[in-house]
């Protein structure tokens, strides 16, 4: 299997030095072959737009889940091009907008909000190319090494952070907080019961961290919103620096769970091919109901 993963990872050197728009359209085309073949994955994005987009009709969510998965496979290809490409052909292509030297600036804790759009990873890189302040973030640790190694090594390129696995406890992450490092925070997948609660997510009783409310509370952070997208054909990438919540951390978990997660729903709204539709976001139930997959 390494054998294999060690070849994946130079298919994707190879293709970063190809211009952007030739690698978008090896991605598109990635992506419609995993419609047809990830029968799985297609059934898991079309019941979540299904949950959550009943105003639409059948046909029109089939077109948000075929374009998803070219998005998402875009994602998966450009990650050579993160992790591979020089600093000056990443700033030519990510496109920050906002005010990304906020965290730089304020001697206060720093939590930036980042959902799961399928830029997430480029959003994560804009934190290491534009400013200059240290970052930690969570990771899922991956069963093969050799993939495990690339995302490390990739996410720690610019030496300017940490990574800390979702597996750890969450003590090495505080103390880097504390020595100052901002925290990319991702929190919005479906982790279990444990720590969360049942808020709506674009009016699904969702199973919702309370972390992030928890964690700014305990350490004073400012939360701000990061939102990432892909451009079409060789454009880049652009990544929304939003204003600094003001109204966040309050001393309600859950209120503030139920804020995040109408801040989510917005802006997948904006831009709802890009979200990632393929997990399972509604695996947890509350006691008592149906499995709604």
């Amino acid at each position: 299997m390494n054998v294999v993963a060690r070849l994946v990872l130079g298919f994707l050197w190879l293709l970063s030095w190809l211009p952007l728009a030739l690698q978008a359209a090896v991605g598109r085309g990635l992506g419609k072959l995993l419609w047809v073949l990830a029968g799985s994955r297609r059934r898991i994005a079309l019941r979540n737009l299904e949950l959550t987009m009943p105003d639409k009709t059948p046909q029109e969510r089939r077109a948000i889940a075929r374009e998803n998965f070219q998005w998402i496979a875009r994602s998966i290809l450009e990650r050579g091009l993160l992790w591979y490409a020089s600093p000056e052909r990443l700033r030519r292509l990510i496109h920050v907008e906002g005010d990304i030297g906020f965290a730089e600036r304020t001697p206060d804790a720093v939590m930036w909000l980042a959902p799961h759009f399928v830029a997430l990873d480029v959003a994560g890189q804009s934190t290491q190319l534009f400013q200059n302040r240290q970052v930690g973030s969570i990771y899922q640790r991956q069963s093969i090494p050799v993939f495990d190694e690339a995302i490390r090594k990739g996410r720690l390129r610019f030496a300017n952070g940490q990574v800390f696995s979702r597996h750890e406890k969450a003590l090495p992450l505080i103390r880097a907080i504390r020595r100052g490092y901002a925290f990319f925070n991702l929190p919005d997948m479906d982790f279990g019961p444990q720590e969360a609660v049942f808020v709506p997510f674009m009016g699904v009783p969702a199973a919702t961290l309370t972390a992030p409310s928890k964690m700014a509370r305990s350490l004073a952070m400012t939360v701000q919103p990061v939102v990432a997208e892909i451009l079409p054909g060789g454009q880049g990438y652009r990544v929304r620096y939003l204003e600094p919540w003001k109204d966040f951390p309050t001393d309600d978990p859950v209120a503030d769970a139920a804020r995040m997660n109408e801040w989510i729903a917005s802006e997948v709204r904006r831009n709802p091919s890009q979200y990632y539709w393929v997990h399972k976001r509604f695996k947890t139930r509350p006691p008592g109901e149906p499995s709604l997959y």
